[in-house]
């Protein structure tokens, strides 16, 4: 299932929602984060850069994405995971998914992966997003959100995306 291949250029996705900037200055933070579209390679991506802080309780940058244009969910049974293609700076980053039973900001299951200088096709199985701050399962029937993420140390983030999907 194709979220994105980022052929818009104008950060709609395939699924025709859009993707955000987001910050920890929506809680207090200090980080900065720019998501804008790009075209490495001559593939065109989205790029998510800014400047990982920890002042104020801070520490995150996030290219996010709800996946139903009405607010909705979808069902992502079927799939093994999340797939990637990806390049960066060599930083680690996250791919944070929310369910309709994330109910706090703090909330999601995480997998991470590294952003290599060139493109690299990165898979994530479901089995490997652990829960963060939740005790529920991660319930494939009822995705919102994923989100791409530099998180948790002062680092500069600079990850290029050029296609995300659900794989089988």
């Amino acid at each position: 299932m194709l979220i994105d291949d980022f052929t818009r250029c104008d950060l709609v996705s395939a699924l025709g929602t859009r993707w955000r900037g987001v910050s920890d200055r929506v809680m207090g933070g200090i980080s900065t984060a720019r998501v804008e579209p790009v075209i490495v390679d001559d593939a065109p991506g989205m790029r998510l850069t800014g400047d990982v802080r920890l002042e104020n309780n801070g520490g995150f940058v996030q290219a996010a994405l709800d996946l139903a244009p009405d607010g909705g969910s979808v069902d992502a049974t079927g799939h093994a995971g999340v797939r990637l293609r990806v390049r960066g700076n060599g930083e680690r980053y996250s791919v944070h998914l929310r369910t309709d039973d994330v109910t706090r900001p703090w909330q999601s299951y995480r997998a991470h992966f590294v952003a290599p200088p060139r493109w690299d096709t990165v898979r994530l199985p479901f089995e490997a997003f652990a829960p963060h701050r939740i005790d529920a399962p991660l319930d494939l029937r009822r995705l919102r959100r994923l989100g791409v993420v530099a998180i948790g140390r002062v680092f500069t983030a600079d990850v290029v995306v050029g296609e995300v999907a659900l794989y089988r």
